[in-house]
This record gives structure tokens, C-alpha cells and sequence, in this order.
């Protein structure tokens, strides 16, 4: 039985050599076919690395090598490498050709052969070298991180700060580095009231913080909506039973007042308070048909003051009697109220019409009958849409909330059938978000405004973020602009915010390269709507990827703790999002009324994650929960606790 024994074991080791000889041989074919492909492929693109700046040449090169490795299917390399107990690949991002000089010079050593010429030479960018360009690129565009974390936060501005320097205050002692001012919102006098309010914030509190100014971008949005009849409700508050705790108060009144928090005020054609006492009370019909009866428990010279037990619509006309013991003292009627938007309602199965041009929307009208008379129609106001856009294209509303098909196009009209609409019937109102995730649109990044815009913060910008680029082309126009104003060293901010942007994304970043400080913004919320939230996860970690490789700062954004900024608490999908965030080089918080508690928030999650995460490597620090008796759970990242004391 010993002998058998004895056999077996010699048998698998003999075997387990084997393997380990095939996978090593078959590693090494691999290794050298992509590192031909690198090389092949950065002397393919000569003329494009030409045109970078000297100080990315490098950069421009690794982006190259990294495009060559993951253009093909590496995953029986990595599992041959994983056996062999090498490096996967997985953290080449930095240093691609350096990995594979070093996997590939690994595997020398362990089949016994010599190193060949080209493994003996340093590379051109070591690991180390690498990384450190990443460093500095992130420095030069968005400046020195912050003690204690390696990712800046960036912060938009409401259009209080404007007028609110304790606000702007706030936010750099909480941990803002960047301001962001969106050129879509406010006028460069608000703009620069924001910037004052900085200037003097970072001398009171002895700290930096940069401005980047996002450029508006063309505006494919959809247009105005007629309005419909003006309406006023009121409803009086009740309890989790449904039983009136308090009434509604109510004005009736022909001046124009204001009204006093939680009351209704509503104009009438004549003065009802002369004749009016307490006590009395005012009838209507609704306009549900509702009828509902108010007691007047006040008069002023202002009109009568009314308490409603019931929830009431009123309208234009609505007919009002002043009664006094049953018999009617007075008449009056609803005066003018102001237009309500009527959003436009859609289900699958619907037509909805786009326009081109600025004409109000309507929604479909219909005859008694239920018969269409006429779709309903929204206008868009930008001419390339018509022109790009194709039959059987997706289109979508509202940020992904109503989703079409394109069922024709003309000049100025496309017919589209709704395909799809959250909760089974959605509104679509004015101002709302259109992306065209399978239209090429013809479409410069630059307007005529942004373009007018530039005159004024480029006298201001730290960087300049560039909305809707597409191409390389958009990239040039902005760097043409920057460099016919003299202002050659503002940094530039690719928002990628499209599916083609995503998809051209190599491309854009070479374009990129030709500047010296230079950031891409990951605009999750437009590109979660393009590529599908299905995929967003897999598109962002794509993005960090390529932009590593390029050694190109990333701006992680949009929607970064969004239920804390606008309702004071957040979520538990949301802060594990802002813990990815800290894969980038900077988070982007947006405005909200409790923003200042966000930036803490995020600055305090930031912090602990970077002990545990860099890019794509685990940080393997001590864990304190690694010890079995459970002695140091719960202890705080990267503190140490004392022993306890004999007897404690």
C-alpha cells in the first residue's frame, strides 16, 4: 500500500510539472504575440503621437499598448499566468508594456532560458513611472490632493451662492477643492459674485480651491408646453385615519395679497368683504362638481378669511355665493389665475410628434368618440436632430422615464411610437432631456453661447469643461478658442455624457493628449440613460480603465450621494457608490439644500476607502476584524487598539 502511495504522488507531480511546463510554454507564446501587438500597434499610430504634447508622450504610447492587450481575449493567458503564480495582468492599466517585459522575463527565468536583448533593457515606462504620471496629471488639471485622501471633491453651485458667502464658506472648510459653476444656469454676473465669495473664503480659511466652468453645450431639450387652465386647490391636513386635524384656510380676496404660509389665496371678481360678517358662509361648485361650503371666520380689509373642511378645485368662473342664514347675501366669481403647465401624458402605444422649432406642445386630442384627431406634439429646437436621426432609431425623454421608437423622419417632424413609460403612464413636460442613444448626431460640441460664454471664464477657469463632445473635431474647436483668447493653460474636461462618446473614447482621449492638462468626466446620468443602466457599472469601470492608461484624471459624477444633498439623508446604494468613486481622481457632488452635510459625508468615506483601495489593487492593511476571538471588531480602519489589561 506504501509503494502505491509512493507511485501515486511521483505520478502527480510528474503530472503537475507537466501542466506547469505546457502553461508556461503556452504563456510565453502569448506574452510575446502581445507584446508584437503593442509595439505594432504604437508604430501604426505614429502620426497621431506626433501631434501629442511632449510631456504626454508617454502617456499617448501606454494608451496604445493597453488598446493593442485588450483588444484581444486574454483570459487563458491569465488563467495559465494564475497558475504559475505570476501576475494576472489585471493592474497593467499604467504600465502595459512594462508588465509584460516583466511577466514575460518572469517566464524566462522559470523555463530556463536566457533573457532575450530586448527583455535585458529598462523599459520606457517603468511601473513606477507610470503610476507617478498619473500623479502628476492629476495635480496639474485639478491640483494637489488633500491630506489624508487621494480623491478631490468637486461641488456645484446653487444659484445661492451667489448671494450666500457663507454658503461658498461652508463648503471649502467641509472639503471642497473645486467649484463648479454650470454656464447652463445663471449669468456671468451671478458667476462672478460665486467666484468673489471663493476668493475671499480661501483667505479666510487659508486653503485653495479651483473653478471649473461646464460649458452649456447645445440644448436638446424638449420645448414649451401649452399651459393649460389655471387651477386652485386646497385640502385641509388630516391624519393617518383620513380625519380632518386642522381646516384649510382660505382667502377670498380682489386685491392682490400674499399668502400667509399654508393658506390658499384666491382672486375674486368683487369685494365680498363689505358685505360679509363671521359666521356667514361661501358655496361653490367645483370643478369636479364637487359642491363645498366655507365658513368665514374672519373679515379684513383684505377679504374674508375662510376655514374648508374639504378639498376643493377651483377654476376661472367658479360661481361663489355668500350666504347668511340661508338666504344669499352676495356673488362673486374666480378671478384669473395663472396657467398650470399640462404635461403631456404617454403610454406605450402612443404617437407622440417632434418638431423642430420653439412652438408650445400640446397633448393628442381626441373626438367624443376616443378617435386620434391629431398626435401629441413637443418641440425640439435644434435642426440636426431632424437631419441625423433615422427610422427604427431609439429615442428617449426625461431622462430614460419615456421610451420611443422612431418611426419616420422628416425635415422638421418625426413621428415616434412610445415604446415604453415609468409606471405605465408617464408626463412629459418642457425642458425635459432627449437622447438619441443610436443617432450619430451631426452636432458641434460648442455653441454660439458657449462661444460668448468663454469671453468671461477663461478671464476665471482653473478648467474648462467641454459638454456633448463627440469627436476629436470638438476637442480642437475648444482648443482653438482657448488659444485665440491666449489662454493656453486652462485645463480641459471631456464630459463623456453619449454612447458615441463612450464608444470613441480612445479616440478622444489621443485628441486629449495633444494638451498638456487635460480630465474626463464620467457623466453618469445622460450616459446611464444611453448605454442602459444595465450596463452602466460595466461602462464607468471601462472608462477608469482607458483613462488609467492614459494616465488621465477621471471626474466621477452625477447623482454622488444625491438623497443626502437634497433630502438630508442617504442611501445605502448610494454610499457605496461614493466608496467606488474614490477609484477616481476627483468625485462631483451636485446641489442640494443639505450639500455642506454631503461634502463632510463624502470627504469622511473617501478617507476611510483609500486604506483599503487603489484603482483596481486591494490595499491589504490589518483588518480589524480578522482575529478569530473578535476582539478588534469594529474598530475603527487602521487604528490600533491597546491590549486590555490583566483581569479588565
Amino acid at each position: 500500500m506504501k509503494n502505491n502511495g509512493n507511485k501515486e504522488a511521483a505520478r502527480a507531480e510528474r503530472e503537475h510539472t507537466r501542466a506547469r511546463l505546457a502553461a508556461g510554454r503556452r504563456a510565453a507564446r502569448r506574452i510575446d504575440r502581445l507584446r508584437r501587438a503593442a509595439v505594432a500597434l504604437e508604430q501604426a499610430h505614429a502620426s497621431a503621437l506626433a501631434a501629442v504634447a511632449p510631456a504626454m508622450a508617454r502617456s499617448a504610447r501606454n494608451l496604445l499598448h493597453y488598446l493593442a492587450v485588450r483588444s484581444r481575449d486574454v483570459r487563458g493567458l491569465q488563467a495559465d499566468l494564475a497558475r504559475l503564480g505570476l501576475s494576472s495582468l489585471g493592474r497593467m492599466e499604467a504600465h502595459t508594456l512594462a508588465t509584460l517585459d516583466q511577466v514575460a522575463a518572469m517566464l524566462c527565468l522559470i523555463r530556463g532560458r536566457d533573457l532575450p536583448a530586448d527583455l535585458r533593457a529598462p523599459p520606457a515606462l517603468t511601473m513606477d513611472a507610470g503610476d507617478a504620471l498619473l500623479v502628476r496629471h492629476a495635480e496639474a488639471i485639478l491640483g494637489p490632493p488633500p491630506a489624508g485622501r487621494r480623491a478631490r471633491i468637486m461641488v456645484t453651485m446653487p444659484t445661492e451662492a451667489a448671494e450666500d458667502p457663507q454658503l461658498v464658506e461652508d463648503l471649502v472648510a467641509r472639503g471642497m477643492q473645486i467649484m463648479r459653476i454650470n454656464c447652463a444656469h445663471d449669468d456671468a454676473g451671478a458667476w462672478a459674485r460665486m467666484i468673489r465669495h471663493l476668493r475671499r473664503a480661501e483667505k479666510r480659511l487659508g486653503r485653495r480651491c479651483l473653478v471649473s466652468f461646464d460649458l452649456a453645450g447645445p440644448k436638446l431639450r424638449t420645448g414649451p408646453v401649452e399651459p393649460g387652465i389655471g387651477v386652485l386647490k386646497w385640502r385641509p391636513r388630516r391624519d393617518a385615519l383620513g380625519r380632518t386635524v386642522a381646516p384649510a384656510v382660505v382667502v377670498f380676496s380682489a386685491a392682490s395679497i400674499e399668502a400667509a404660509p399654508g393658506w390658499t389665496v384666491v382672486p375674486i371678481d368683487v369685494a365680498l368683504a363689505a358685505r360679509a360678517r363671521r359666521g356667514d358662509t361661501i358655496e361653490l361648485i367645483d370643478a369636479r362638481s364637487r359642491r363645498r361650503r366655507l365658513e368665514v371666520v374672519a373679515v379684513t380689509a383684505l377679504g374674508c378669511v375662510c376655514h374648508a373642511e374639504r378639498t376643493a378645485y377651483v377654476t376661472p368662473g367658479t360661481r361663489l355665493t355668500l350666504r347668511r342664514g340661508g338666504a344669499a347675501v352676495a356673488k362673486a366669481q374666480v378671478g384669473e389665475l395663472p396657467p398650470r403647465e399640462q404635461p403631456i401624458r404617454l403610454a406605450a402605444g402612443d404617437r407622440l410628434d417632434l418638431v423642430c422649432g420653439t412652438d408650445p406642445g400640446r397633448p393628442a386630442r381626441h373626438d367624443p368618440g376616443g378617435r386620434l384627431l391629431a398626435p401629441a406634439m413637443i418641440a425640439c429646437a435644434l435642426p440636426e436632430v431632424f437631419a441625423s436621426a433615422r427610422a427604427g432609431e431609439r429615442i428617449l425623454f426625461d431622462d430614460g422615464r419615456i421610451e420611443g421608437r422612431i418611426r419616420s423622419v422628416d425635415k422638421d417632424r418625426m413621428r415616434v411610437e412610445i415604446v415604453g413609460a415609468a409606471g405605465g403612464v408617464a408626463r412629459l413636460g418642457a425642458e425635459k432631456g432627449i437622447n438619441l442613444p443610436d443617432t450619430d448626431l451631426r452636432l458641434p460640441a460648442l455653441t454660439d453661447k458657449d462661444r460668448a460664454d468663454l469671453d468671461f471664464v477663461l478671464r476665471h477657469a482653473d478648467m474648462v469643461a467641454l459638454s456633448f463632445v463627440q469627436r476629436a473635431a470638438d476637442i480642437e474647436d475648444l482648443a482653438g478658442e482657448l488659444a485665440k483668447r491666449g489662454t493656453d493653460d486652462a485645463g480641459i474636461v471631456l464630459k463623456i455624457e453619449t454612447r458615441r462618446a463612450f464608444a470613441r473614447l480612445p479616440e478622444l482621449l489621443l485628441a486629449a493628449l495633444r494638451h498638456p492638462r487635460v480630465a474626463v468626466m464620467v457623466a453618469r446620468g445622460d450616459l446611464g440613460v444611453e448605454v442602459g443602466f444595465e450596463r452602466l457599472a460595466e461602462v464607468q469601470e471601462e472608462m477608469l480603465w482607458l483613462c488609467e492608461a492614459a494616465h488621465v484624471p477621471v471626474i466621477w459624477a452625477t447623482q454622488v450621494l444625491e438623497s443626502l444633498a437634497k433630502g438630508g439623508m442617504s442611501s445605502r446604494a448610494e454610499v457605496t457608490d461614493a466608496a467606488m468613486g474614490g477609484r477616481a481622481e476627483c468625485v462631483m457632488l451636485n446641489k442640494g439644500p443639505f450639500i455642506g452635510a454631503a461634502v463632510s459625508f463624502l470627504a469622511d468615506v473617501l478617507q476611510r476607502m483609500q486604506g483599503h483601495q487603489r484603482k483596481k489593487t486591494a490595499i491589504l492593511r490589518r483588518l480589524g476584524v480578522s482575529r478569530l476571538d473578535g476582539a478588534a471588531g469594529g474598530e475603527a480602519a487602521g487604528s490600533e487598539r491597546r491590549r486590555p489589561r490583566s483581569g479588565s
